[in-house]
């Protein structure tokens, strides 16, 4: 049965740094949660706590009703994935993945099932007499999991599984880890610094900034609505224009952007006069010839400074003023605008929000 986590006023200090603050997360059984940031961010370091690998300065951890703050990490029941594999190389695959429950000693028989069971569920059950040395990187990833869920545990816990991969087996590696996840029905929590995976693979996503948790959202309200500029600018890729806040209305407000133009957005909390920052995603800015009617509450004249070819779209980067817009417009026979075209880019105001 999958088990819920949940952290408590979770603080970790290392001296005087405070690497982990306020952690107060829960996380429901079955569910996958990712834990995004920056290098240095802290997310590691509040993944090992919940491992046992280190101990919180101060707080809970709970595995379902249990507190795990004082248990040994070989008394948590939790199955770990590590970026490096960390597979024995003296080891046969067979041999490393029935490790856990050697050490938990489990009757032979009862094991060798297990051991089989979790090869067949990351399809390697063919490669069970190979050595980690003659095994691909997907391959030994693979082993890494079968051992890590060969045991049955409570939580699976994933840090930078995917980072040494190449792309394109990345890609087939985020779908496998999903799938066994679905079919084990086990809860994960599961560390990354790359916004792809975290958007594609999780039920939500907790980012982490400066140690602290900036927000617990779905992909998708994260990606749409994000809490602060650190938010938007991580997750996906945004435009961020300086504005000011001209009047407050009912559910949006008059704007002046970039200094320069007038128009409307949507608020997060911001009064008559406030300054703060215009976010829109690329994809949501129209462009067009500069001496077409535009009819949107928001638009500026500018210039095209670079148009880049991506395959299924183009990116421009639309010089306006002293800002630089980025837009990116599927390539479906549309009008294309070379460097130096005078241009309007504009869009809705329900696609736009002032961020402090």
């Amino acid at each position: 049965m999958p088990t819920s986590l949940e952290m408590k006023n979770i603080q970790k200090f290392y001296g005087p740094i405070h690497v982990v603050k306020d952690f107060d997360l829960h996380i429901q059984p079955g569910e996958f949660v990712t834990f995004l940031g920056p290098s240095g961010s802290g997310k590691t370091t509040a993944l090992k706590m919940i491992a046992g690998f280190e101990t919180p300065t101060s707080g809970d951890i709970f595995l379902g009703s249990r507190s795990v703050v004082d248990l040994p990490a070989y008394e948590r029941g939790i199955g770990m994935v590590f970026q490096n594999y960390a597979l024995f190389p003296h080891m046969t695959v067979a041999e490393n993945v029935v490790f856990p429950l050697t050490v938990r000693k489990v009757p032979r028989q009862q094991a060798e099932e297990k051991v089989s069971r979790a090869l067949r569920l990351v399809k390697m059950d063919q490669y069970s007499g190979r050595y980690p040395n003659q095994l691909s990187g997907g391959q030994q990833q693979r082993i890494a999991l079968a051992r890590a869920i060969v045991f049955n545990p409570s939580i699976l816990l994933m840090d930078e599984p995917l980072g040494a991969l190449d792309r394109n087996l990345r890609e087939h590696m985020k779908i496998e880890i999903m799938r066994i996840q679905k079919e084990l029905n086990v809860t994960v929590l599961f560390v990354t610094h790359d916004q792809d995976e975290a958007l594609t693979m999780s039920d939500r996503i907790a980012v982490i900034n400066e140690g602290r948790l900036v927000q617990v959202d779905d992909s998708r309200s994260l990606y749409a609505k994000p809490k602060n500029r650190f938010v938007a600018s991580f997750v996906g890729e945004s435009n961020m224009i300086p504005c000011r806040v001209d009047r407050v209305e009912e559910d949006s407000g008059k704007v002046t952007v970039a200094g320069i133009a007038p128009g409307t957005a949507q608020l997060s909390g911001q009064t008559d006069g406030a300054n703060g920052w215009l976010f829109v995603r690329p994809e949501h800015v129209e462009i067009g010839l500069r001496s077409a009617a535009v009819n949107l509450p928001n638009a500026i004249d500018g210039v095209v400074e670079n148009a880049l070819f991506l395959g299924e779209m183009t990116r421009y980067m639309v010089r306006c003023g002293d800002e630089i817009i980025t837009v990116k417009r599927q390539n479906r026979g549309e009008v294309h605008f070379a460097g130096g075209t005078p241009v309007t880019v504009s869009w809705k105001t329900e696609d736009c929000t002032v961020l402090n």
